[in-house]
Formats: C-alpha cells, structure tokens, sequence
C-alpha cells in the first residue's frame, strides 16, 4: 500500500451545484486543481442514465440553471475582459450534445440568477453605488474614468466597510433586475437603498419573494420579507425590518415560511427557528427546532457550494448537522420534522424535485461522490475520485469517549501508517474553527497527510461546537475556559488509551476559532513541544474595530465591549497571557483574511519575538480566510507544507 503525499490533493476533484432537470438529467460543477496556473478548472458535468460525462470544457464555466428540460443557461468566464469592466457572459448549451454558443452579456457581476420564461430572467447583481453604470454607455465611460482615477483609495461611510471573499465593499450592495434577453433590456426590480440577502420566485415565476436590509451606515441584524410582482411591477412589504434576524424565506402551503429569531438567549448563533406569515401580516412560531439548518462538519476537500435548504412538494428539506454527520432533514406541513438522508459523514450539496432526491456527499471517509437516495437506500452515482485514493493508506476513524463536566463526548484518533504498538510516536491536535461548526468522520487531507507521516492525529467537539443543541453550542462570554477544558480532557484521554504516543511530542493546530484555541492552550500550558496557529484571534479588543464582523462579533461572543467593559475583552485575549508563552510556535495567515486580520496573527507573533520566544510567520499575498478550504492551490500545498515542517523539526 503506497503512503498519501501531500500533493495528491492536487489530483482530487470538487464536486458542487448540483442541479436536477425535468428530464431525468442531473448536472453538477466539477472543480479540478491548476498547479500549472495556480487556479482551478470549473466545468459542468452531466450524470444521465448511469453516465457521467462533461458538458463543457473551457475551465472557466460556473453557476447555471435550467432554462427548458434541454439546455442550460450558464456563466462563463472564458472570455477575458478589462479588469475595470463590470460584465457577465452567458452561454447556452443543449444536454443532447454540441458546443456551447454564447447567449448575452449583462453589464454587470452577477451573483446568481433565476430563469423566469423563454428570454427573462431574474439576477441577482453586485451592484456599486460609487461605479455601477448598467447598460448607459455615457455613465458608463464617466464611471470608468472615475473608478481607474480612484484605484488608489478607499472611502469608508459605512460598517463593515470590507468582507473577507469581497474585498472593500463600503457603497456595493446585491440588488436584484430583470433582464429581457429579446430586447437587451436591464430594468431593477429593488432600490439601491436595500441589500438583498435571498430571494425565491413563487411556484408560477409572477412573483419574487426576497429578505432584505436597509443599506444604513452600520448594518442592522434585522431584516424585512418583501415580494414584487412582476405583473403589477411593484414591492410590498410583508414584514417590516423591526424585530426578526431572517435568513430566508419560501413559498409554503399557501403561506410565508422564514427562518430567523427575534430573540436570543444563546447569542447570534442561536440555531434558528421556522415561523409562518400570513396573509394579515400574522407571524406564529412553525416549528422550534433545536438544531442548526446547515452543514457544518468540515473538511478541507471540497470547493463551491450548492442548495442547501428548498421547498419541493409542500414540504421543506434542508441540510443539519447532527452531532458528527451533517443529514437532510424534512419539514411537511403538519409540523413533522424527521430525519431523511443520514450517512455517515457529510451531506454537501442537494436537489430534490417531484420527491426526487440526489446529493453530494462525503460518505465513509471517502471524498466527494453524488448520490440518489431511493426507496430509503443511498445509492452511489459516480466515481470520480476512486482512483486517487485507491492503494494509498487512508487511516480509519477510531473513536474516544470521554466525560467532563458530567457532559459526554467523542472524539476521534487516526493511527500513523505501519503502526506497531511496540513504537512510540509524535500526536498532532487539530482544532476545527467556528467556533459552532464539527468534527466528523469526514475525509481531511491535512490529518491524512500526517498519519501517513508517521503521527497520531486527534480531534473532538468541545462545547461551542455545532451537532447538538444550543445549550452545548453556548460558550459566549467562556471562550477559553469550558471550551479548553474539554480539549485538554480529550487529550488526556487520548493519551490514556493510546500509550504509543510520546507525551513529550505533542503539537497543536487549527484555525480561525481554532487558531484562537491554539493561542489559548499555549499561552496557558507548556505541554505542547510546539504549535500551528492559522487565521487567529489574539486580541479581542482591536478585533472589534478590523474584522469585516467584529463590530457584533466580539461583544456577542465575548460579552463585553470597547466603551465600558473592554477587561471582559482583555481577559479572554491570548495576548494578555504571552509572557507565559514558551512553545514554539508558527503563524500562517493572509493578507487579504478580513475575518481576523492579519494584525491578530502578528500582533502575538510580535510579542514571543520580544519575549525571545522561538516563531516564525508567513504570509500569503491574495489570500483570505479561506486559505486551507479554496486558496490557490501552490499556496494550499505551501501552507501544508509550512505547517507539516514546523511539526516534523519539532517533534521529530
């Protein structure tokens, strides 16, 4: 059996979007790795009666949507234009064969878009107050002009004033048009004085249903539900943005369902609730779920998105975590709620039409695949990533139960490759980010790599973590305290049942609320021989005032603020706490990383090479937060690479 390497990772394929037509067709996204390029192919992919085989080939084709039971409408950026030049191509394709041909150009970056009838359609755009121009080619010219003269600065008038993935965004907002391919014509349907954050058409396409914010100097948590007609080509507003956070909202058995709270005993991160409106503006509480509405369980090994919540049939599927797997759930009309698909691992991405329900997902440890669920049976659909794991030496999940504070836990240990009882070996700690997302047994290159390296890696849910209620997601205001306990009692059991470990080879990693975590545990134990800390917080007070959330984010999680409890801030901070620091320890961060800046990496960093402390610190150029997860693929090997030798020198 050959060892994974690090760079196998290169050979895997991304599946997302996945889109189900009338015909019996399913299409989905393929994303492939361009180590050549640095970027990645993006090609759609047709499954049809058991064969699966590409659509397009240009490596530049994204979102799509159906537009009759024979072709897709699809974005395509395989035509190069100016930079400067706000523009979107659309190319048509027919499911029976033959090549793409382009179909029309939208002066605008389009976000997504629905099909409403034969040449209309409804899109969702980027829309700048300061550049946008539409389809007016002597504003257009003048706006030009203005934006390549203002390149060189940045206007803040609003909070936040950038968002990590969207650079600066002070005056851009998602606004959404009709646009009349027959006649070239762009009209808007919302004002520029809203930003939308979701939107449904209704079952016969007359009508769009969308949440929306008001675009205020600092943006408020609420929202509003509105709908316009496309007859009557006007808006009415069916709740007003006073009292619930929401969002989304669907047609539902005659009525409004949307997702959101009103009030919060956990904190924004509170999972949401289900709440019907009705016809007289009547808002009554539909179902009090427990649980989060999406999929959290993480991994490094996908790329794109996709559907995760949508009405089919009067009733409401959606994607939850569910401790360590994240399922599809269904929500019908009679306020039954029961559990759909459960695999073990992570459903992804889904579509469901007339009762039909395919989706991808990462099952039994092994990468992404597409699925059908059939007469409560999962049935494999592809294999496009067999071969790149075939004979290589994927270690299994082993699991590890333990108890604190009276709470259970599991956690889970990969064994190193050729393992023998009789040897001893380094352990790597990986903490997942968040902090409410989860751990699984879902396939991680990263821990992969190192077991095939030679380590013991370990990884649990500590509370805070996403899969189980919101009492065990509440850690706001304890950050640092239940949470590292838990960590530290896990490692404790880890290294009870696995005697092979060498306690004096211990390393930490992880990121984000991770990388907070790793700040923490070094700066309040020396048990670790040395450290990865990725996309950190050290200090929550100027985290507050730069990071895209920090302005909610920090008092929300944390329980104080800047104007009159700025030691609550302090106290949970790891840079209060760097002269106890003694582990070495690197620092991988990016400079484009608007969630937590690149200040919180170097700000600790600073301090241990002041304090004489062995660190290191690299920097990616053009990169955000999501570095690990969909960064350019030179620069996700060098980061593994990065923190696979800081290991390897210090535990080794």
């Amino acid at each position: 059996m050959e060892k994974l390497a690090l760079k196998d990772f290169l050979k895997y394929r991304f599946i997302s979007n996945l889109k189900l037509g009338q015909d019996g067709s399913c299409v989905f996204a393929l994303h492939e790795c361009d180590e050549e390029n640095n970027s990645y192919r993006n090609n759609l992919y047709m499954l049809k009666d058991g064969e699966c085989r590409p659509l397009t080939q240009s490596g530049k084709d994204g979102q799509f949507q159906f537009i009759d039971p024979v072709t897709l409408l699809f974005i395509s950026h395989r035509e190069a234009s100016k930079d400067e030049e706000e523009k979107t191509s659309f190319y048509k394709i027919s499911l029976d064969g033959g090549e793409a041909i382009k179909a029309f150009d939208v002066p605008f970056v389009v976000a997504s878009f629905e099909c409403i009838s034969k040449d209309v359609y409804l899109l969702a755009v980027r829309y700048d107050k300061d550049y946008s121009y539409g389809d007016d080619c002597r504003i257009k010219e003048e706006r030009l002009k203005r934006k390549k003269e203002d390149e060189d600065y940045e206007v803040f008038t609003k909070i936040p004033f950038y968002f990590n993935g969207a650079g600066f965004v002070s005056n851009t907002i998602i606004r959404l048009y009709l646009y009349d391919a027959s006649v070239d014509e762009l009209t808007a349907i919302t004002s520029d004085e809203i930003n939308v954050s979701s939107y449904r058409l209704n079952k016969e396409k007359n009508e769009v249903l969308f949440v929306a914010n008001e675009d205020l100097k600092k943006t408020t948590d609420k929202n509003s539900i509105q709908v316009y007609s496309f007859e009557n080509k006007s808006t009415s507003v069916l709740l007003p943005e006073k009292e619930y956070q929401i969002s989304d909202a669907f047609y539902f058995n005659d009525h409004i369902l949307f997702i959101g709270n009103c009030e919060w005993k956990h904190g924004r991160n509170e999972n949401e609730r289900f709440f019907l409106l009705d016809d007289q503006g009547n808002i009554s509480l539909f179902y009090d779920n427990e649980m989060s509405l999406w999929g959290s369980v993480g991994s490094d090994c996908r790329y794109g998105g996709g559907i995760f919540m949508k009405a089919d049939q009067n009733i409401l599927y959606y994607i939850s975590t569910v401790n360590e797997d994240s399922v599809i759930m269904s929500l019908n009309a009679d306020k039954q709620c029961k559990e759909v698909v459960h695999i073990s691992g992570s459903v992804d991405c889904f579509d469901v039409c007339d009762g039909k329900l395919m989706f991808v997902g990462m099952k039994d440890g092994k990468l992404q695949e597409v699925y059908e669920y059939q007469d409560a049976q999962v049935i494999q659909k592809t294999c496009l990533n067999e071969d790149v794991l075939k004979n290589k030496y994927v270690s299994d999940y082993e699991e590890v139960r333990f108890v604190n504070d009276g709470i259970d836990f599991v956690g889970w240990v990969l064994k190193p490759v050729d393992y023998d009882p009789n040897k001893t070996y380094p352990a790597i700690l990986d903490i997942h980010g968040g902090p409410k997302t989860a751990y699984g047994k879902v396939f991680y290159h990263e821990m992969q790599v190192w077991a095939n390296l030679g380590y013991f890696v370990f990884f649990t849910n500590p509370r805070g973590s996403d899969g189980r209620d919101n009492e065990f997601m509440d850690i706001f205001g304890k950050y640092g305290t239940i949470d590292y306990d838990d960590l530290m009692k896990f490692t404790d059991a880890v290294l009870e049942k696995y005697p092979a470990i060498d306690k004096a080879r211990l390393g930490v990693t992880g990121g984000s609320y991770g990388g907070f975590m790793t700040n923490w545990i070094i700066s309040h134990t020396n048990r670790f021989a040395c450290a990865a800390t990725q996309r950190s917080i050290s200090n929550w007070i100027s985290f507050y005032g730069t990071s895209d959330i920090g302005h909610t984010f920090a008092s929300d999680q944390i329980h104080g603020n800047i104007f009159d409890s700025y030691e609550k801030l302090w106290e949970h901070s790891p840079l209060k706490y760097a002269k106890n620091i003694q582990t070495p320890t690197l620092f991988i961060h990016s400079d484009q990383d608007y969630r937590c800046p690149l200040e919180q990496g170097l700000q600790l960093y600073t301090a241990m090479v002041d304090l004489g402390i062995e660190a290191r610190f690299v920097l990616f150029h053009g990169e955000n937060h999501e570095l690990s997860r969909s960064g350019k693929p030179k620069h996700r090997v060098r980061r593994l690479e990065e923190i696979t030798a800081w290991m390897e020198k210090y535990l080794k």
